[in-house]
């Protein structure tokens, strides 16, 4: 059935029957929101509670009502446009993963993010030092998913986990003496090692 039609088939119902409008319904169904036109908060509510993704069909919705649908399903927040930083935050502590559903998403929500889950910065465009630093802090590994880290980055993570620099373009010898610091072994994944990184691994227990 065309939906214009069952709006007005909906709506007729309401005005015979003030129990069945179409504000009313949506307690049953939460569905109908889509036929409402400027529902309230209330109302908005009602849809949301009853499944979160129904907010794709309200406009503006108030951040109250952003935030139950959210904290429900953090996936919901593909449909939220300009979502506030609460909102945004909500999201990212319940599913880091949603990061990736946010324009422009801040440094706090970010940090979160990254602070929950460090492979999420593989959906963070340009993220600044402090966020790649929490990154590779919380697992050294995340640093493969960091364009051009800065060489401070790349010392956290290859102090922390050697064999990290397997993911690193170019270590400085600065940063290639701190992975074998951290693990002789780690030298297998570093093209043309210099002497010293070379006597360095030897004295960590690599043959070379």
């Amino acid at each position: 059935m065309d939906t214009n039609n069952l709006k007005s088939i909906l709506t007729k119902i309401g005005e015979v029957n003030p129990e069945y409008t179409l504000e009313k319904q949506v307690y049953n169904n939460g569905d109908l929101i889509q036929f409402i036109d400027n529902p309230s908060e209330e109302v908005q509510l009602a849809a949301v509670n009853t499944f979160s993704s129904l907010i794709q069909y309200i406009q503006n919705p108030s951040e109250k009502v952003q935030l139950v649908a959210v904290k429900d399903d953090p996936y919901s927040i593909r449909f939220i446009e300009n979502p506030s930083e609460k909102v945004q935050l909500a999201a990212v502590k319940k599913w880091s993963l949603s990061i990736q559903y946010i324009q422009n998403p801040s440094e706090r929500v970010q940090l979160e993010t990254v602070k929950k889950n460090p492979y999420s910065i593989k959906y963070i465009q340009n993220p600044s030092e402090k966020v790649q630093l929490a990154a590779v802090e919380r697992n050294p590994r995340s640093i493969y998913y960091i364009e051009n880290p800065s060489e401070e980055v790349q010392l956290v993570a290859v102090k922390e986990n050697g064999y990290s620099i397997e993911f690193i373009e170019n270590p400085s010898e600065k940063v290639q003496l701190a992975a074998v610091a951290e693990d002789g072994h780690s030298i297998q994944y570093i093209k043309n090692p210099s002497e010293e990184v070379k006597q360095l691994a030897r004295s960590k227990g690599y043959d070379i």
